[in-house]
């Protein structure tokens, strides 16, 4: 800021973040979450967190004294909250417009409207929930440094930047998850004969006369590329809970039913014989990995929807390991929120 790289805005005000990729667009507004409404459960969360990882987080916010990046939120969509943005974007030009190396376009408008910003802080004050999409580590991080910080100020009043940490919120409907697949080292001890014997108890298997990757084309389906040929796996009935919004998941049916009874992986999160590849490197890639030895057997799977996250949220379930990959990432270093 000193030397003029950065500035700092003199007047409080909501951004409008917009990013683009191949061609298609998600607008989220910038600003500042309260820790309180982290610790009381009105940000929701689907994911679990490691301590390790929160503590690297806290200690680099504690020591730069600001989030130097926004978490990534959700919320259910709002007409009134899509109008301003709307009117805004079509009215006037963006401060930052450009595409970053990864051909990922970023571009940023600025709300200084008194009006506009009343408007927006309205309609989320009356919002029920807030959601994590990604970034969870860095939620609790910026929530438990303004704990601290609390601590240290006994006489705060709640109204000092570090009672709060900073998002980018963008509408659910415009969100895209993409899938997350998986890759396995071995067989764990089985032929390939005994391996899909295994595998046909619990799913209808259909080898597929094509090299062209399989991308499951809805819930329950799975593509398998096993010994250069392509599988289509379904589900059988029986092996999942309709009733239970973490059971039905894809991630769940897999992890339940093949990965751990067949091949001996009981906790993704620390077993070694297991990758986890994020669809936006394509199918192609487990063709590669499997074709090059480096793992025997590669599971596509149908991407998670918004749906299914926010349900798991609101019933204050955790959702398994790697079942959400989203794309595009938030871009560091056009933002930064100082906590003094």
């Amino acid at each position: 800021i000193t030397s003029g790289l950065m500035k700092q805005d003199e007047q409080a005000m909501f951004y409008i973040y917009r990013e683009t990729m191949d061609g298609r667009e998600q607008y989220g507004l910038v600003g500042l979450c309260s820790v309180d409404e982290y610790f009381d459960g009105t940000i929701k969360k689907h994911e679990l967190t490691r301590s390790d990882k929160e503590t690297d987080r806290i200690k680099h916010v504690d020591t730069c004294n600001a989030h130097a990046s926004p978490v990534f939120f959700t919320y259910r969509h709002q007409e009134g909250i899509d109008a301003i943005v709307n009117r805004i974007v079509a009215n006037s030009q963006p401060v930052y417009d450009f595409v970053s190396d990864d051909g990922i376009g970023h571009a940023l408008w600025l709300m200084p409207d008194s009006t506009d910003i009343q408007a927006i802080r309205d309609a989320f004050a009356a919002m029920e929930y807030l959601y994590v999409a990604d970034g969870h580590h860095r939620t609790a991080s910026g929530a438990k440094v303004g704990t601290m910080r609390r601590e240290q100020h006994p006489d705060y009043t709640g109204e000092e930047e570090f009672n709060h940490f900073m998002t980018v919120i963008f509408p659910d409907n415009q969100l895209r998850i993409f899938d997350y697949n998986r890759v396995i080292k071995d067989l764990h001890g089985h032929s390939k004969a005994e391996f899909l014997a295994l595998v046909g108890e619990k799913f209808e298997v259909e080898a597929l006369n094509s090299s062209k990757p399989y991308h499951p084309e809805g819930l329950h389906r799975f593509g398998m590329y096993l010994d250069g040929v392509w599988y289509k796996l379904t589900a059988k009935p029986g092996t999942w809970d309709d009733s239970n919004v973490v059971q039905s998941l894809d991630v769940s049916i897999m992890q339940t039913n093949l990965l751990q009874p067949i091949l001996g992986i009981h906790d993704p999160r620390k077993d070694k014989r297991i990758d986890f590849i994020g669809g936006i490197r394509g199918l192609g890639e487990l063709v590669r990995r499997v074709d090059s030895g480096r793992e025997v057997v590669a599971f596509a799977m149908y991407p998670t929807s918004m749906d299914e996250l926010i349900a798991i949220a609101d019933a204050g379930e955790i959702m398994p390991p790697k079942s959400t990959w989203f794309e595009p990432k938030i871009r560091s270093g056009l933002f930064i929120h100082l906590m003094d």
